[in-house]
């Protein structure tokens, strides 16, 4: 399936980085689809952007600057996995509503311990099923 799509993440844990590989292998995206916040090459009228964020408490004051700069025109639509609380889920989601682009889904929460392994196959069924469920509203 062919979707400009990008994964982004804001997070020091091996395990948000590796679900961005298991989504860029899962659709065969471009070789740079996948990068730290702030990305090395801005988006651009993509589809989708899927953020990957680890949120405790205070948001670093970078990570709330990129999501007030992710614009409509520069993300259609973005989706989140978040290695936090709810209520920083919610914090994340409305700073992007604000900005003017469209939050699809639920967050989708990944628990990342500070010295958990890579991703185990029953996280990595629950991001496939997430991932097919974001899309599927977009088609």
């Amino acid at each position: 399936m062919a979707i400009k799509m990008r994964y982004l993440y804001a997070s020091k844990k091996k395990k948000i980085a590796e679900i961005g590989q298991f989504i860029k292998a899962k659709y065969e995206l471009q070789i740079n689809s996948v990068d730290v916040i702030p990305p090395a090459y801005s988006c651009d009228k993509e589809r989708i952007v899927i953020l990957g964020l680890s949120l405790k408490g205070d948001m670093p004051d970078g990570l709330r600057l990129f999501l007030r700069e992710l614009t409509k025109a520069r993300a259609a639509n973005v989706a989140l996995v978040i290695d936090g609380d709810a209520a920083s889920a919610e914090k994340a989601a409305s700073i992007l509503k604000e900005a003017g682009t469209n939050v699809v889904g639920e967050p989708l929460f990944i628990k990342c311990g500070l010295f958990a392994g890579g991703l185990k196959d029953d996280e990595k069924a629950a991001v496939a099923a997430w991932t097919e469920d974001i899309v599927s509203k977009l088609a």
